[in-house]
């Protein structure tokens, strides 16, 4: 039992990205921000990928496809989001399907993520960097894709619609500065 055990200890990649934050955002944050104590630097926590399909009102089909593609993207399952009350003006009923999301952690979040600085932002056409003010006073940011054909995954070809996302990355920083300071440090693509 003992040997099953190690070989499955070495069986585990530790993702590309939570190796450089251990090895390179730790000391070069502890040594830029004056922290006292190491477990005072902000890390990331989670990322969120939310889709909204407003249109999936009047078409169904578009839930099972998008749910699909962003399974693709993020290499887990998304759970579908259920409207919450009946909105005639959009003709919205209680508990129909209107968007899928799904939550990233640990080594899927680092893969993620590095996807997404290293090879996703850097397609998408007249990309000039990422806006600064899109923190939302807690360390936290989001950020809106408008096309999911920029990740890897996805094949223009076999896509109906083009549809867009909410990319929310969740820090433990108890600040916008500090998470600034967190993201910057991973090279996270920022204007300047």
């Amino acid at each position: 039992m003992r040997v099953r055990s190690l070989i499955l200890e070495d069986l585990k990649l530790s993702s590309r990205y939570k190796e450089f934050y251990k090895n390179e955002v730790i000391p070069r944050l502890f040594k830029e921000t004056g922290y006292k104590n190491i477990n005072q630097i902000p890390k990331l926590e989670k990322i969120v990928i939310n889709m909204g399909l407003g249109e999936a009102t009047s078409n169904s089909k578009i839930i099972e496809q998008s749910v699909a593609e962003l399974a693709k993207i993020a290499g887990q399952k998304p759970v579908v989001s259920k409207a919450k009350k009946s909105i005639a003006a959009f003709k919205l009923k209680e508990n129909q399907e209107i968007g899928c999301f799904v939550t990233l952690r640990s080594d899927r979040m680092y893969d993620f993520f590095d996807k997404l600085i290293n090879i996703s932002l850097p397609r998408v056409r007249d990309f000039k960097g990422i806006s600064k003010k899109a923190f939302d006073g807690r360390g936290n940011y989001t950020l809106g894709v408008k096309e999911q054909v920029i990740f890897p995954e996805i094949s223009y070809e076999l896509i109906e619609k083009i549809k867009g996302m909410n990319i929310t990355i969740v820090t433990s920083a108890k600040n916008n500065e500090d998470g600034y300071k967190l993201l910057k440090s991973f090279n996270f693509p920022f204007r300047n």
